[in-house]
C-alpha cells in the first residue's frame, strides 16, 4: 500500500510540473510584448528577458533578437552574460519536464540519441549543443531531466553553451551598428 502512494504522489508531483510548464509558456506568449519593457532596465533586464524567453518548453520567444540590439546599446560581453545566465537557468523548465517523469517524454529517435550522447559525453553535450541557435534545445534538456542528471551538472553547460551563444550575437549587434551607425 505505501508503495502505491508514493507511485500516486510522483505522478501528481509531474502532473503539476507539466502543467505548470505548460502555464509559464502561455502566460509568456501572452505577456510577451510587455516583457520586452525589461531593457529598460539595463543588464538585469537582459537577464530578465532571456531567462523567460528561454523558460517556454518548446514555444521559442525572440531573446536572440533581443540580445543583438542590446549589444548595440551596452557593452556587449555583460550583455552575453547576463543573457546567457538568464538563458541558462530559463531552459530549467525542459529540465524540469523531463526529471518529473519520464513516462512524460515521448521517445522519439532523436530523444534515444540525445540520450546517448547525454550519458555518454555529460556536461559536454548540453553546453555544446546550448552554443548552437535552436528552439529544440527544449528537448536537451527534457532528455536530461529524465535521465536524471545532476541539475548543477545541466545549469554549467546550459549556462557555458549560453554565454557563447550569446557572445556571438551581442558582438554582432554591436558590428552591425558600428559599421551602419544612421540606424543607431
Amino acid at each position: 500500500m505505501l508503495h502505491m502512494k508514493e507511485i500516486t504522489k510522483q505522478r501528481l508531483i509531474s502532473i503539476f510540473i507539466l502543467i505548470s510548464a505548460i502555464a509559464i509558456t502561455a502566460v509568456l506568449l501572452y505577456y510577451r510584448q510587455d516583457i520586452q519593457k525589461f531593457g529598460t532596465l539595463g543588464y538585469p533586464g537582459v537577464f530578465l528577458i532571456a531567462m523567460l524567453s528561454n523558460a517556454t518548453v518548446l514555444i521559442p520567444l525572440p531573446g536572440l533578437m533581443f540580445t543583438t540590439a542590446m549589444g548595440a546599446v551596452f557593452d556587449p560581453f555583460w550583455v552575453a552574460v547576463a543573457a546567457g545566465l538568464g538563458a541558462g537557468l530559463g531552459e530549467i523548465s525542459g529540465y524540469m519536464v523531463g526529471f518529473s517523469g519520464r513516462e512524460l517524454v515521448q521517445k522519439t529517435r532523436w530523444h534515444f540519441t540525445v540520450e546517448r550522447w547525454i550519458t555518454k559525453y555529460g556536461v559536454w553535450v548540453i553546453l555544446g549543443l546550448a552554443i548552437i541557435p535552436n528552439p529544440a534545445f527544449d528537448l536537451v534538456g527534457v532528455s536530461a531531466g529524465a535521465l536524471k542528471m545532476p541539475i548543477w551538472k545541466f545549469l554549467i553547460g546550459a549556462c557555458c553553451g549560453n554565454i557563447i551563444k550569446m557572445m556571438l550575437f551581442a558582438y554582432g549587434g554591436a558590428g552591425i551598428f558600428h559599421f551602419f551607425p544612421a540606424i543607431k
